[in-house]
């Protein structure tokens, strides 16, 4: 035979991973460093940092992974550090003593869905705001003693890390996180082998991992469908956080949704108030009304009134086009087998996520959860009214100022936002009970009487942290993919932290406007060049893969960047995520935000900039419509001059350049003998002092009970008492209205359309008399005068006032109402009288929106 010189087959990789066991001294950082309370506590961090600086910064601020690669010799190292080994018991004492902590037993418990939570750089399950929030308010329950349970998934590939190509075009890179070197913990089961929960779908069974990530006392569980059990084509629901098709979509919506109900049925976890951040988890309603049908016997309708009385629905999203729609042939796919075990026909499944109900329309994951849930909440108050104006064509019989939507605005974890330097700052001055109450205004008044010089030393510190977090992190990339070495070394020497610096970051969609600084190419390079003045603006975001506006605008601003005169004047920074965040929020001067007018729900990354001590300028739009205050930052009107945006876009670029020239940057460049503007320093101090203090999530926290928590944990239990006896009462009365509504008879109806509003002598003239009969209807009836102006030109009607009639006496079923109240506006109006049902048991009247108009 021939021998050849040389033969072999492939060999197979396959991972293996070598875990570095601690030593019994060392343990309790491995039970500190799965707990994410170590993102917000100081001394923890730096523990971390002294183990092994090096390690800790190659794996990226990872105290799970750091350990599990720490070499035996940097152990005996540590053990052999008297000083160190103080600090770590001392630390995990304090951990300890946090943990202890039990839950405040005074308030009703909470289960929170979302799609995403921003936790920590090292678990990759957000994309931006949204996660961000989420994260932020887990943080805060534990802070709290909140009985919360959240849930989520867990993502293979997270969210895309972004670069940018020679060009400037952003590139989504998905990378696998490997889970064994995460924060996180896989569940078990009394056998000590891996919970594997079973999900039903449509047509076959989906299994997943569940893990849990401890956030101080807060337990997240999140689900994962990458194990073998499953397929290809279901495996891969969890690879990428808001990736794939519709279907895909679909699916990460259903496993939320009826998995997450699963999930804690699973783990056997129950809780008072289900709370849901955003449509994503909108379909737990569904698996909910499924368990009461099937488990607790209960007709559908009493079902929903109990789920709905339980039920609270965030809405994030200021615009229809934000929400998402599926149709109806994809949800019938998928939910249809779910619908028929609920009880109901399919028709009625479908109109309950409809704004119109019989119409062809999409299934609106929103109208759903609205129709699902008793209460429901927009992000700040002006947002509110939006999310009022957007959802009311569900409850077409009254106008949006009259919705139950109310709002919470967003605050932020300030533990988690502030850097260390300006903690240290807190806590010196704001005395030991800053923390716990850190809410309270009076206390933030202490601001005033901390130095200009320490107040400006402060923040000269984070500029220079800033612009040293850039060389370090960012020269690399920009060698790699951008320019030249001279290009770059010019770059780094025009960035000073004697400048002014702006920073422009955020999720990079088109209504952010990040266009409006470049309207005016030559009068911002003389904005930015002067000798003098010199100003730096900084810009940092993704645009959705799919967002081909929001890619176009990065790579426009990346190539006038490179243009000869703003080299190192504007920056863009790749890859936005909550490391590049902190930095940012706490190293500029100023936070510029320009979103175009009704689109900001809230935006919080001017509130995090706030507590550090960077002053906004921004339009008056979501949080900072409340926020602002004179003296304390720059506000863009709120008003729409111009209904064409082009033209408003014009004016408005306009308007940032003169507030730049006339007002900032003279502001900031007023230095005194000892090099530094007083009145500068009084802007920060009165914009941490007065504006601070009311976008904690601290804050955020107590307005979600006062407002949603309390009074719907109050009414489930009264709803749920002796076998559901009040749900069942309050359906059966809906139930008899709902049938009879139609045979209302209006049998006398007078109504003076000419009033007069006499101030002096009261109104006692009766302006109207309307006689009805309510036949055999069980319901109490109110009538009520609506009063609107309509503009014809623009087919518009808005809503002035109402007032209700007086129902004078009964006789049978007729009832007798009148009114001597006339209108409160003098002018010419229109009226119409709107009989609706009384019950004092509806927590409002959008719960049962039966309205007849009458004539």
């Amino acid at each position: 035979m021939i021998i050849k010189a040389s033969y072999s087959n492939s060999p197979v990789w396959r991972d293996v991973h070598v875990h570095s066991i601690l030593p019994e001294e060392l343990r309790p950082l491995e039970e500190i460093a799965h707990n994410l309370w170590w993102v917000w506590n100081e001394e923890a961090k730096d523990i971390f940092e002294l183990l092994d600086y090096e390690e800790y910064e190659k794996c990226g601020k990872n105290p799970v992974a750091l350990l599990q690669n720490l070499r035996t010799e940097k152990t005996e190292e540590i053990m052999n550090n008297p000083d160190l080994m103080a600090r770590i018991g001392r630390v995990y004492q304090t951990y300890k003593e946090y943990i202890s902590v039990p839950f405040d037993t005074e308030r009703p418990s909470i289960a929170y869905f979302s799609m995403e939570y921003g936790l920590a750089h090292a678990l990759k399950i957000y994309s931006g705001g949204l996660g961000i929030l989420a994260g932020d308010y887990l943080k805060e329950a534990s802070d709290s003693r909140v009985d919360m349970t959240a849930v989520g998934l867990l993502y293979r590939h997270g969210y895309f890390t972004q670069t940018l190509s020679v060009d400037g075009q952003q590139i989504a890179n998905y990378e696998p996180q490997n889970f064994g070197s995460l924060p996180i913990s896989q569940v078990l089961d009394e056998n000590q082998k891996p919970i594997i929960l079973e999900v039903p779908f449509h047509d076959r069974i989906i299994y997943s991992y569940v893990w849990k990530v401890s956030v101080g006392r807060i337990a997240l569980y999140l689900m994962d469908t990458d194990l073998e059990h499953n397929s290809e084509f279901d495996r891969s629901i969890t690879f990428q956080l808001y990736g794939g098709d519709w279907e895909n979509r679909m699916k990460q919506e259903y496993l939320l949704g009826i998995g997450g109900v699963l999930l804690l049925k699973r783990l056997g976890i129950k809780k008072d108030v289900y709370h849901l951040n955003e449509g994503h988890a909108a379909l737990i309603s569904a698996q909910r009304l499924h368990d009461y049908v099937q488990e607790e016997s209960l007709p559908f309708n009493v079902a929903l009134e109990i789920v709905r009385a339980s039920t609270l629905y965030t809405v994030h999203t200021p615009v229809p086009a934000g929400h998402d729609y599926f149709e109806e042939s994809l949800i019938r796919k998928y939910m249809e087998p779910l619908v028929g075990r609920i009880g109901i026909p399919w028709y009625q499944f479908m109109d309950m996520g409809r704004d119109n109900p019989g119409s062809n329309e999409k299934f609106s994951m929103s109208v759903f959860a609205l129709n699902t849930a008793q209460e429901s909440n927009g992000v700040s108050k002006l947002h509110g009214k939006v999310s009022q104006e957007m959802f009311q064509p569900v409850w077409k019989g009254y106008f949006p100022q009259e919705l139950h939507v109310g709002y919470v605005t967003n605050g932020v974890h300030l533990p988690t936002w502030t850097t260390s330097s300006v903690k240290r700052i807190y806590e010196k001055h704001l005395g030991e009970e800053f923390y716990r109450n850190q809410s309270d205004p009076k206390i933030w008044k202490r601001i005033y009487d901390i130095s200009d010089e320490e107040i400006w030393g402060l923040r000269m510190h984070l500029k220079e942290k800033l612009i040293d977090y850039i060389k370090s992190e960012f020269v690399d990339g920009w060698l790699k993919n951008q320019a030249a070495p001279s290009r770059i070394i010019t770059m780094l020497d025009e960035i000073r932290p004697g400048s002014l610096i702006i920073g422009f970051s955020r999720r990079f969609a088109t209504y952010k406007r990040a266009h409006l600084l470049f309207s005016d190419l030559d009068r911002l390079s003389r904005i930015l060049n002067n000798p003098e003045r010199p100003v730096t603006i900084i810009f940092a975001g993704k645009a959705h893969p799919a967002d081909g506006g929001g890619q176009a605008l990065i790579k426009h601003i990346v190539e006038i960047s490179r243009r000869p005169e703003f080299l190192g004047k504007i920056i863009f920074l790749e890859n936005y995520d909550m490391r590049l965040a902190k930095r940012l929020v706490s190293g500029v001067d100023i936070w510029l935000n320009t979103p175009t007018r009704l689109q900001e729900a809230s935006g919080t990354s001017g509130e995090k900039a706030i507590m550090n001590g960077v002053l906004n300028l921004s339009v008056l739009d979501g949080w900072w419509y409340e926020g602002y205050v004179e003296g304390a930052g720059w506000a863009l009107t709120e008003k729409q001059t111009y209904e064409n945006q082009a033209f408003q876009d014009e004016l408005d670029a306009s308007t940032l350049y003169a507030m730049l020239e006339s007002e900032i940057i003279p502001l900031y460049y007023a230095h005194n003998s000892n090099g530094y503007s007083p009145q500068w320093v009084k802007y920060v101090k009165k914009s941490i002092a007065e504006i601070a203090p009311h976008y904690t999530t601290k804050r955020m926290m107590d307005d979600y009970f006062d407002r949603f928590y309390l009074k719907l944990a109050e009414r489930s239990r009264r709803l749920a008492e002796n076998n559901y006896a009040k749900a069942k009462e309050i359906v059966a009365w809906k139930e008899d209205t709902a049938a009879k509504w139609d045979r209302i008879e209006v049998l006398k109806l007078e109504f003076q359309p000419v009033q007069e509003l006499d101030i002096n002598n009261g109104n006692k003239r009766v302006y109207g008399e309307v006689i009805i009969d309510k036949k055999d209807i069980v319901a109490d009836l109110g009538l009520e005068c609506v009063v609107v102006d309509y503009d014809s030109n623009a087919n518009k009607v808005t809503f002035i006032e109402k007032y209700e009639f007086d129902l004078v006496k009964t006789e049978g079923s007729r009832l007798f109402f009148q009114t001597r109240e006339a209108l409160n506006y003098p002018g010419t109006h229109q009226y119409a009288l709107r009989v609706y049902p009384k019950n004092r048991d509806l927590p409002h009247r959008m719960d049962f929106a039966y309205v007849k108009w009458i004539s």
